[in-house]
């Protein structure tokens, strides 16, 4: 079986280079079918089935990546800097939202 494909249902945004380069390094290990684990990634169950949190440090921000392990592909669903102990109940609802309209395209 080959790699995984990357869908991107949103783009990295204002990842700052050196958190790109880690996000880069990280999906390839997911494409390749390896389950990472904390401290690169935590599951998100309240996001839904299958669905994680990449957690990338970049200077003084980390950033998150969020994204669902299916089948045939990595779906990237939400990217932001997160700036409190909590995920924002805003990128939740947004990739949410995301992966829904995804789902139903597909």
């Amino acid at each position: 079986m080959g790699d995984k494909a990357i869908a991107w249902i949103v783009d990295l945004g204002d990842l700052p280079p050196a958190a790109r380069h880690e996000a880069g390094f990280l999906l390839r290990r997911l494409q390749k079918g390896e389950l990472l684990s904390m401290p690169h990634s935590r599951p998100m169950r309240d996001i839904g089935r299958h669905c994680h949190e990449l957690r990338i440090p970049a200077g003084n921000t980390t950033w998150r990546v969020i994204y669902r392990i299916d089948p045939d592909a990595i779906v990237i669903a939400e990217v932001f800097a997160k700036k409190s102990q909590e995920t924002p109940e805003h990128a939740i609802d947004i990739a949410r939202r995301r992966l829904m309209r995804y789902d139903a395209e597909g």
